[in-house]
């Protein structure tokens, strides 16, 4: 063989592991950017594998998948596997509530007591009423305490959550603090039940994902969608990868259906399903043709609404009503403006929306032992390829 047919035999090669054979699409220099970027975390057993998607507000302008759902089964990767999505719930649990906020059912500054009685004794820890409303709840700034875990096993309605959450004191004034708080969102799940009639994930099923076309998003994933599900990994001391025991959602496992709707991280899905979720507010509340939101709705919560609080998970973040917002960019952010917005989950899945760019970035992975699942190294590499990606 000569020396130049060899090159070209080994470039070849090169690009195939690059690209997943069963995907068979021609790849642009931009979107092999982004899959080497992401290789490169699956041969270091950063991740077992990725699943990467960039949109516009019109369509999808890359999607693809690199590395194994499955190591020990040699099972690929692939643009449908399904992943648990975790606190990535938790703006959608906010646009439920602006929905019904549109509809006259409820406003974001009513106090919860409105809306759940039972907050109508709930007291801080030096024993002054708590006036929490819907805006705290959403903003992580009503100092409601979070359960322990064993105290929610077993329960299988969000209200049945409510007696345990008042039980306990605010732990600051309302209003005066940012800290992350799980009792808050699933919380303000509890309140779209109240407000619409309708148990939270049947709402979330009649209201966006059944309009929005994502089939994949569920609380409960069917034994069909079990088999699409990543394998969640953990790193090892010796640097390698080893599944971690399937218990997701409230340490519970997936298979398992009597369990409450969790508002605050209970959703599994795909990429190309939250795309279209993600697209919506891109659009300012409307897609395809349908109006989810009002404008302006959407514009109340994807902006800070925190002030000067120092917030978490990264450097330069306030908050919005559901969704943490780039206030300066800097570190795991640089790649976006100001003002972008997004969430990430507990295994390392993001999903980021540039109203400046007009680009939409998700990143589907499962991983539980990032020790900072929002500053990890493979969102920062992705979203700076991703935020390069020309659109021809």
């Amino acid at each position: 063989m000569s020396k130049p047919t060899a090159a070209l035999l080994n470039l070849a090669i090169a690009a195939a592991i690059l690209v997943p054979a069963a995907r068979g699409e021609d790849k642009s220099p931009e979107n092999s950017s982004i899959n080497a970027g992401l290789r490169r975390f699956v041969d270091d057993k950063q991740v077992a594998g990725a699943v990467a998607l960039v949109a516009t507000p019109d369509k999808i302008i890359h999607l693809d998948a690199v590395g194994h759902a499955d190591i020990a089964a040699a099972q690929p990767m692939r643009t449908d596997s399904i992943f648990w999505i975790a606190s990535m719930t938790k703006p959608i649990t906010g646009t439920s509530i602006l929905m019904l906020q549109d509809e006259g059912k409820l406003s974001v500054d009513d106090l919860v007591a409105k809306h759940i009685p039972a907050f109508k004794n709930l007291k801080t820890a030096d024993g002054k009423p708590a006036r929490i409303t819907i805006r705290h709840l959403l903003t992580h700034t009503s100092g409601l305490s979070d359960l322990p875990f064993a105290s929610t096993r077993g329960l299988t309605k969000l209200e049945d959550l409510i007696p345990l959450i008042v039980a306990r004191p605010v732990k600051f004034e309302p209003g005066s603090k940012w800290e992350y708080c799980q009792s808050a969102i699933n919380t303000a799940g509890r309140i779209v039940e109240v407000a619409s009639g309708l148990p939270f994930d049947t709402f979330l099923e009649r209201r966006l994902f059944g309009p929005l076309g994502m089939k994949d998003t569920t609380f409960y994933p069917s034994a069909a969608q079990i088999k699409r599900l990543a394998t969640t990994y953990r790193r090892t001391r010796e640097g390698n990868l080893a599944p971690l025991e399937r218990s997701l959602v409230n340490r519970e496992h997936p298979e398992v259906r009597d369990r409450f709707p969790a508002a605050n991280g209970g959703l599994f899905s795909t990429a190309s399903d939250y795309s279209r979720f993600c697209r919506m507010i891109l659009n300012d509340g409307a897609f395809e043709g349908k109006r989810y939101l009002k404008p302006e709705s959407v514009r109340l919560m994807t902006t800070l609404q925190t002030g000067d609080i120092k917030t978490g998970f990264t450097p330069g973040n306030g908050w919005g009503l559901g969704w943490c917002v780039v206030r300066s960019p800097q570190g795991v952010t640089a790649a976006l403006s100001p003002g972008s917005f997004g969430h990430g989950g507990a295994f390392g899945t993001q999903a980021w929306i540039d109203p400046t760019a007009k680009r939409i970035y998700i990143l589907m992975v499962q991983r539980a032992d990032f020790p900072n699942s929002d500053a990890s190294d493979v969102r920062r590499d992705f979203q700076a390829a991703a935020a390069a990606l020309t659109v021809e």
